[in-house]
């Protein structure tokens, strides 16, 4: 697409309250059956319009159709049993029962396609589909069978890859990989992380996106902030291998982060999806505020590669909070774009 800053959401909007119990992180659903179906098509048709209207270029599904970014694509995998459940360590930040690898990982069937599909049919502006990294699918995981992270990882990104095409196939423009993995496990990222990643987007003609955050605004994320100190560096560690691979845009948080703002400069040449809402406060940023952050950006990426989008996604906040970002994110991009000359 032409226009200069093109805004983006990094991924989950608020689902309305006939669906899911609002702001509530992973809630379950509310319909069943047909009923399900069409609600969820409801509350994607709902989420294109309210990005449209509010300005943003790059419409995403708002995670609509899903409960959750990782274990929602995981539930349509074979080789995976839901019923037996272990705790692990998620992040190596907080506990959590998750279920167990006990055989060879296959993906039977697409499992957002007709989603993504749902969507094209929605808009005709460029849209972005979300997937789970191998590194972060992984670590939402106990493994029973492969007894290997990386063992394992290969085997996700070999099936994040047929997904990934199907997407294309249906429309899609943009193709996110989340991987909040990546500012925990480091000698992972380096040993074999990169790698798997790259193996999830081989051969796409997508534009290619990995999102590293520092998660949803959940108490267990906040209380791991908290003990970062005054400046988090995490992605000193992942930028300058990604800065040398496939993947063409690198998405990070920064507005109200301690990420200091000249690590973009570790990412020159790729495309950089910047953080400029915070999705852990119910504050709504000023148009000036997301103009301040992303100009901040500028001394360090060409206005040409930087896309201004939400630190996260914004699933636990309320619907009013989170379509007001969205106003106040596309608001101040257009500050920035009429500094540069770029237009409204």
């Amino acid at each position: 697409m032409n226009t200069l800053l093109p805004t983006s959401t990094v991924g989950s909007l608020p689902k309305p309250s006939w669906l899911a119990e609002p702001e509530t992180l992973w809630s379950p659903w509310k319909l069943q059956g047909d009923e399900l179906v069409e609600g969820k098509q409801d509350a994607l048709r709902a989420a294109v319009q309210e990005q449209t209207s509010r300005g943003i270029d790059i419409v995403s599904d708002g995670e609509q159709t899903r409960q959750h970014f990782v274990t929602t694509f995981i539930e349509h995998l074979s080789g995976v049993d839901f019923e037996k459940r272990e705790t692990v360590r998620i992040r190596d930040r907080y506990d959590a029962s998750v279920p167990t690898v006990v055989g060879a990982v296959t993906r039977e069937r697409p499992v957002f396609v007709e989603d993504a599909k749902f969507l094209r049919g929605a808009t005709d502006r460029p849209i972005k589909w979300a997937l789970p990294g191998p590194m972060t699918m992984v670590d939402t995981l106990y493994d029973a069978h492969y007894k290997s992270r990386e063992k394992l990882a290969w085997e996700f990104a070999t099936i994040l890859n047929q997904e990934a095409r199907e997407l294309e196939a249906a429309g899609v423009d943009i193709i996110q990989f989340d991987e909040p993995a990546f500012n925990v496990f480091f000698d992972d990222v380096k040993d074999w992380g990169v790698a798997a990643l790259e193996r999830a987007a081989e051969g796409l003609r997508a534009e290619t996106v990995v999102h590293i955050c520092y998660g949803y605004g959940i108490k267990a994320n906040n209380d791991w902030k908290a003990t970062l100190g005054s400046q988090w560096r995490q992605y000193e560690e992942s930028f300058p291998l990604l800065q040398q691979s496939s993947i063409d845009t690198i998405s990070l948080e920064s507005h109200h982060s301690h990420v200091p703002t000249d690590l973009v400069e570790l990412l020159r040449g790729k495309k950089v999806m910047l953080g400029a809402i915070d999705v852990a406060s119910t504050e709504i940023e000023t148009p000036e505020e997301v103009a301040d952050t992303l100009r901040k950006a500028l001394a360090f990426v060409d206005a040409d590669k930087l896309i201004p989008s939400t630190n996260c996604g914004m699933a636990p906040l309320s619907r009013d909070v989170a379509l007001a970002k969205l106003s106040a994110l596309s608001a101040g991009a257009r500050i920035l774009r009429e500094e540069l000359g770029g237009g409204a």
